[in-house]
């Protein structure tokens, strides 16, 4: 049976968080927020003297070369600090904190013999101490060092347990930031790699075919002048092509041409330079839908254009063959010589041949399968199959 009395809402008020707990959340929500890692650290150096009661607080990390990768502090001015000069190294007391996965605090810190080192004539007396490492599966990665008890004459256990909750969260801050810069230095060095390929591909190539066409116009100019202009102004587009890719690189972009008239077409110029160049018969077939996104197109282009550079250059071949088809969901190229052939899986031959590395590395890239067949004597195939 239904209730029809009065219905009233409770509302809960929470009560206000205590001075510590607000100081504990507010380090923890640092850690969690989108700040600096400079900005959290500062945080939570700040959030360490006010939890301790501490006079002087500092949070240093080092950089392995015995001195402070970072060293930030709170409760000085920043004339106090610029007064003091240089930041200070890892020794004494400092640098203690450093090697033994352990707090420490004392009510005279002049009565340890760790004490000793740095210690600047403008820098403020100091007695009463609390340090605790910052420590990560790595190992110490940082310490927080907190001075000068404010109404008592030593930090107490409650303090300690405090910034260890604190130094955890420290932890943490400094281990996403090493992560982050270790992502960031890898996305460098992907990058570097990603343009060797590139500059490889498109600046050694074109610039060999440029090469090969002014030599054979300097070769016709006397005997041939009309053969030889015809050569020159091959060179004038080549040089265009080149200085095209160039600046395609350079922004980040895929060849003109590829945008302009797609795989085939791209495919069909570059076969056409390379028998006017060459003087090899290259024979270029395609089927079926060839589509797809321009990533992938500019991965098999540049996989093709490797295939038919080696067959010209290295392989001697007087006759090259290109398929290209897609049929089953699948895009299938695969480019025939009847070169010199070679044996693919001989170290050296790698070691000295960029292109074989960079197409098996552009075909992993794409998920498909790359698979070159060969032996000396006997020509070679590259055959590459990749999902539409």
């Amino acid at each position: 049976m239904p209730w029809h009395g009065t219905q009233s809402i409770v509302r809960y008020v929470p009560e206000p968080l205590s001075p510590t707990l607000k100081a504990v959340s507010d380090a923890v929500l640092a850690v969690a927020s989108k700040l600096s890692v400079d900005e959290v650290l500062q945080r939570l150096v700040h959030h360490a003297r006010e939890l301790a009661g501490a006079r002087y607080a500092a949070l240093g990390i080092p950089d392995g070369s015995g001195g402070f990768r970072r060293f930030l502090v709170s409760g000085m001015s920043d004339e106090l600090i610029a007064a003091m000069g240089p930041l200070p190294r890892t020794h004494g007391m400092l640098g203690a904190m450093l090697h033994v996965a352990a707090p420490y605090r004392t009510d005279d810190i002049h009565k340890n013999p760790r004490f000793r080192g740095w210690w600047p004539t403008q820098h403020p007396d100091m007695r009463s101490f609390l340090g605790v490492p910052i420590v990560s599966s790595e190992g110490i990665i940082g310490a927080f060092y907190l001075t000068e008890k404010e109404g008592a004459p030593a930090f107490g256990a409650d303090d300690q347990q405090l910034i260890e909750l604190l130094a955890a969260h420290a932890a943490i801050a400094i281990t996403n930031a090493r992560l982050y810069e270790q992502s960031r230095e890898l996305s460098i060095v992907s990058e570097r790699n990603r343009l060797a390929l590139e500059l490889h591909d498109v600046v050694s190539q074109k610039l060999f075919s440029l090469r090969l066409a002014a030599e054979t116009a300097a070769g016709q100019l006397d005997r041939d002048p009309p053969a030889a202009r015809v050569q020159i102004q091959r060179t004038q587009r080549l040089a265009r092509e080149a200085a095209d890719e160039l600046r395609s690189l350079i922004l980040g972009l895929r060849p003109p041409e590829l945008e302009r008239d797609g795989l085939v077409g791209t495919l069909q110029k570059e076969v056409e330079m390379l028998r006017h160049v060459h003087g090899v018969h290259i024979d270029l077939q395609a089927a079926g839908p060839i589509d797809g996104d321009g990533a992938r197109n500019l991965a098999v282009l540049r996989i093709a254009h490797e295939a038919l550079h080696n067959a010209v250059r290295h392989a001697n071949a007087e006759h090259v063959q290109v398929r290209l088809h897609s049929d089953d969901g699948a895009l299938t190229i695969e480019v025939t010589d009847d070169g010199v052939g070679f044996s693919p899986d001989q170290a050296e031959l790698r070691s000295r041949h960029l292109g074989l590395t960079s197409m098996e590395e552009r075909a992993h890239e794409l998920g498909g399968r790359l698979e070159i067949r060969s032996a000396p004597g006997k020509g070679t195939t590259v055959r590459l199959e990749v999902a539409q």
